[in-house]
């Protein structure tokens, strides 16, 4: 969560930037900000322990926006690729180590029906002529975040646009540890 607090994103105050981001004895999400930034909290909300890291790992991404696509690249500072974008993700925000390609980031997560995607879940593309070659994290609302390409930047983008709906390959749920 360090990365969200440089950028500004959240208060030290918060109280679910300390530790990981589960839901449970005495911990909260909160679901709304109130007037006077991070010092009124709404009830917490319940939660599967999978769907807080799915959040987490959604919130942690959203500071991604704007970083530039780096091929092999690790991190906020060298810019990511796609599929280093959706393991740096989870791995820091939610704990979960995802391998590093798309198409095997595929293999170790769960498929789901695209009706059925909730945000923080993973949606795939065939951009290659190969399955699985693209990966981002759904956002919700028809939305998800990726790092797209070589000379563009971590952004959001509708499934529902027409390149995106043509490349479109399946959507997955990442649920507890990927890699045991």
């Amino acid at each position: 969560m360090e990365l969200l607090l440089t950028r500004g994103l959240v208060s030290g105050g918060a109280p679910w930037v300390s530790g990981q981001p589960t839901v449970g004895d005495g911990d909260v999400v909160p679901a709304t900000r109130g007037s006077d930034g991070w010092g009124t909290q709404a009830p917490p909300v319940v939660a599967d322990d999978a769907q807080a890291r799915r959040s987490a790992a959604l919130v942690y991404a959203m500071a991604y926006v704007g970083v530039p696509y780096q091929r092999g690249g690790v991190g906020f500072e060298q810019g990511v690729d796609c599929s280093g974008f959706v393991q740096i993700t989870y791995r820091d925000s939610a704990g979960i180590r995802l391998p590093r390609r798309a198409a095997e980031q595929a293999q170790a997560t769960l498929p789901i029906a695209p009706r059925d995607l909730a945000p923080g879940d993973l949606v795939f593309f065939n951009t290659q002529g190969e399955p699985f070659s693209h990966v981002g994290i759904y956002v919700g609302q028809g939305r998800f975040i990726h790092s797209p390409r070589t000379g563009a930047r971590v952004r959001i983008e509708r499934l529902e646009d027409r390149y995106w709906r043509e490349h479109f390959d399946g959507a997955r749920r990442v649920i507890g540890d990927a890699n045991g």
